[in-house]
């Protein structure tokens, strides 16, 4: 590779500070040109620290500088409009996470990079941090997998503080936001679920006033057999993340800095450690977006791949009402509260009837907490 690619950071917040800038400062083929924010004290800030233009206007900063992709950071609702004005400048782009919020909004943005012929990488580190590419082969030591656990917690002291709190700024809470990263390593190791109906609470603080959940259980079933569940909270701690995958020939748990490949009795087999930790993966993912950006290798963290996450998060979503509708309409069939096994019974059966449709690239939802259609998983 020969010129380093000229690279903005559009949106100046803690994920900017604490992975986008210094990935830039540590990456071999990406060189920072402009930073902006609409916040003037910060962009001031950053471009005085790392010497180069500040902005506080998108549209300023893509007419007044020339980069080849711009690293977005903004809060979820701004993601359209920020996305919209670099593709019209030509200028591809390395998005935070969620791809979008929305089933339409997923499918807009893959029509809008279609069109305007950019590259787009959603930021989800995990993908190129080498302790959760290692836990590919160990999968397939297990044999078929029949149960998945994943949990990602850690105590926020105020949820509902700023836009996060907000649905109508987030387009959801916690399974949208952290609990994207649980999403994108199941759909990467295992494909998208059949069904994910899901519970979710905003209720760690009484007092505030809130509706971005805080807390979000998601039930997973494949037609195939495997079943099992994720748990988010951001108000729930100690801090703790971790997914299980089990087969009949062993476990595979992977957690930061760790995978275990444990025996059907619990014996240890093998285990893979990294040291540090946690080293920020920011750095090699700028990299390998400068590698697609050059035809050397595909976009494993594209739109095509990330239209299965807005699949999942929008069933998993419409489900709660869905089932709440299902359990209502029970109730009302026979005027009584049911003895809790019937009730349950007919509220499946009630559930699959509610149902809405959207089809982007083969990617079928329904309000009742199923998926179907084609599998939209890239593999690395």
């Amino acid at each position: 590779m020969g010129v380093r690619k000229k690279t903005a950071v559009i949106g100046l917040g803690h994920q900017a500070l604490e992975d986008h800038l210094p990935g830039l400062a540590g990456s071999r083929f990406a060189q920072l040109v402009a930073v902006c924010d609409t916040d003037p004290s910060k962009a001031a800030a950053q471009a005085q620290r790392y010497e180069v233009a500040g902005f506080t206007d998108v549209r300023g900063l893509l007419e007044e500088v020339r980069s080849d992709f711009a690293v977005v950071a903004v809060p979820h609702h701004a993601d359209r409009e920020v996305i919209g004005a670099c593709a019209a400048a030509g200028v591809h782009v390395m998005k935070e996470k969620p791809f979008a919020t929305s089933p339409a909004e997923a499918a807009e943005l893959v029509a809008l990079c279609g069109r305007a012929g950019i590259e787009l990488m959603v930021a989800v580190q995990r993908r190129f941090h080498p302790l959760y590419t290692a836990a590919v082969p160990l999968l397939e030591r297990i044999g078929r997998p029949y149960l998945v656990e994943g949990r990602y917690t850690f105590h926020c002291p105020d949820p509902a503080a700023g836009w996060r709190g907000r649905v109508a700024l987030a387009g959801g809470g916690a399974l949208m936001d952290m609990g994207y990263h649980l999403i994108d390593l199941l759909i990467w190791y295992l494909g998208l679920p059949d069904r994910v109906p899901a519970d979710t609470s905003a209720a760690a603080r009484p007092d505030a006033q809130y509706d971005a959940e805080d807390t979000a259980l998601v039930h997973l079933a494949y037609d195939c057999g495997l079943y099992g569940s994720l748990l988010v909270s951001r108000s729930a701690g100690p801090k703790s993340e971790h997914l299980t995958v089990t087969g009949p020939h062993g476990t595979v748990v992977i957690e930061r800095g760790r995978v275990r490949r444990p025996a059907p009795d619990g014996q240890l087999i093998e285990s893979l450690i990294s040291e540090p930790a946690w080293p920020s993966a920011a750095a090699t993912q700028i990299d390998s977006f400068c590698r697609v950006l050059d035809g050397e290798r595909p976009n494993p963290s594209g739109p095509g791949t990330h239209s299965a996450h807005a699949a999942f998060l929008a069933t998993s979503y419409a489900s709660r009402t869905s089932l709440k509708m299902a359990n209502h309409a029970a109730r009302e069939a026979v005027g009584q509260w049911l003895p809790k096994r019937v009730l349950l019974n007919a509220t499946s059966k009630l559930a699959r009837g509610l149902s809405h449709s959207f089809n982007s690239q083969s990617i079928i939802w329904t309000g009742a907490g199923t998926i179907s259609g084609g599998n939209m998983t890239d593999r690395d």
